[in-house]
Order: structure tokens, then C-alpha cells, then sequence
């Protein structure tokens, strides 16, 4: 079965956060695929360069960055939220005359249309939030 997930927890959500990369990973373990993981909303901020992760707290980024290098997974951030909350890569800072651009590499910037896409050509879209 393909599937795609959908995330948008609240900033520090780490709960629906892990949820997403523990069904990730089952699914995955199961023989499944996953077309594409799409970040809205305020799950964003998991891909921001500039987020510091305390040490006793799971690095919800160096996850899904080890996660889509192992599995060859898409990681999509909607770049409308992503804009809003000041997490930009190089053509967005460049576009909003910004110093920096702040995405994790690993992680790609694109319309809602990557999500309807990913509706479209996956079996299940599973969505978490909270």
C-alpha cells in the first residue's frame, strides 16, 4: 500500500510528531511505501535550520532527515505556512530580500498542490494533528 502523511501538530507537538514517525517507520517495516510526508500548518517549525532541540528531548528533524535518507522519503513543507513563520529557503530569502534562509536541507518547499498530488497518487492519506 502507498501512503502519504499529512502533519500539522502544534509548534513543539512532539507527541504527533513521533506518532507520525512511529507509524512512519511501521509502515515502512511492513513492506509499505510512502509517497510523501507533507508539514503544514505549525508542524513547519520541525524544519527550520535555526530550531535547537534541548538534550533530552528527541530531534523531531534529525528524525525524519535520517528516516527520508534511509527510505528515500519526500519531505514537503507548505510553503505558505513556512512563510509565515519565517522559515525560508534560498529562493524565498532571496524573494523577501532576507539575510538567511533557515530550511533544513532535506526538506523542500512547495505549494498545497504537492499535498493534492500526494492524495491523489497514494492508496491512504494519514493525517496527524492535533
Amino acid at each position: 500500500m502507498i501512503f502519504s502523511l499529512l502533519i500539522y501538530a502544534q509548534q513543539n507537538g512532539g507527541q504527533v510528531e513521533q506518532s507520525a514517525l512511529r507509524f512512519t517507520r511501521s509502515a515502512l517495516a511492513q513492506g509499505h511505501s510512502i509517497h510523501r510526508v507533507f508539514f503544514y500548518g505549525e508542524s513547519v517549525s520541525a524544519c527550520s535550520s535555526l530550531k535547537v532541540t534541548p538534550r533530552d528531548e528527541i530531534n523531531i528533524t534529525q528524525q525524519w532527515l535520517e528516516l527520508a535518507k534511509s527510505d528515500n522519503l519526500d519531505l514537503v513543507v507548505c510553503i505558505a505556512a513556512a512563510v509565515r513563520r519565517g522559515i525560508l529557503d534560498d529562493s524565498e530569502a532571496k524573494r523577501h530580500s532576507k539575510a538567511v534562509a533557515n530550511l533544513t536541507e532535506g526538506f523542500t518547499l512547495s505549494g498545497l498542490g504537492q499535498l493534492a498530488d500526494a492524495i491523489l497518487l497514494s492508496d491512504r492519506t494519514i493525517t496527524f494533528g492535533n
